[in-house]
């Protein structure tokens, strides 16, 4: 079994620190904390259903479920993702635009997985998909960077150093590949489109910051 886990960008360090990155997973874990305290009640009222949003009920549960999480690897993987890309697209966009960034593309990963199952009743919860909007920010802003990841073969561990595009191109890869298939959770399932909904707007606006940067040098 062969496996990576992303820790942190070596190539360079955020200016300020990310207050919005840290406030996300302080948020996350403290939604995290509500569903054990409050059960499938909880889960059930505030998770994300693609029947109900298509029905034109309980809209909310597209924000309030990007902070859910079914089980402790869930949240504790998506908040190791979120922790080592999230701190350099905070500082490249500045925290209030990422701030809309990450909840924009939270939302439009949900949107897609509803899209793509309409009539589906299995709950939809988890952060995965404004994480893999991150990434794709990351890969449009910082390709080369390199990567400083956990390597992990049967019983060795050792850390690594990926670059960027090799990483988060693998991950897209795999999302990819697994179309059509659900991660099952403790409580529901996260979709693979979500992911690829939430990368490609997070490239999209990526791109577009960047256009917009270079034309604000030119003038």
């Amino acid at each position: 079994m062969v496996a990576v886990i992303p820790l942190s960008d070596a190539s360079r360090r955020p200016a300020h620190f990310p207050f919005i990155t840290t406030l996300l997973i302080v948020a996350n874990g403290f939604v995290f904390l509500c569903e054990l305290l409050g059960g499938e009640e909880f889960v059930t009222r505030w998770a994300a259903v693609p029947a109900d949003i298509t029905a034109g009920r309980h809209w909310l549960t597209l924000l309030t479920a990007m902070f859910m999480h079914g089980s402790w690897s869930h949240i504790v993987g998506n908040m190791v993702f979120l922790w080592a890309f999230g701190p350099q697209i905070e500082d490249a966009m500045h925290p209030l635009r990422y701030s809309g960034f990450y909840l924009v593309g939270g939302l439009v990963a949900m949107l897609t997985q509803v899209v793509a199952s309409p009539d589906s009743a299995v709950p939809c919860l988890g952060a995965s998909g404004a994480i893999a909007a991150v990434m794709g920010a990351f890969l449009v802003i910082y390709p080369r960077d390199e990567i400083r990841s956990l390597w992990f073969f049967l019983f060795f561990v050792r850390v690594t150093f990926i670059p960027a595009a090799v990483l988060i191109g693998v991950w897209f890869l795999i999302q990819l590949f697994s179309v059509g298939s659900v991660a099952t959770v403790q409580t529901g399932g996260v979709a693979y489109l979500a992911h690829i909904g939430g990368f490609v707007f997070g490239v999209a606006a990526a791109r577009l910051l960047l256009e917009r940067q270079r034309i604000a040098e030119q003038t």
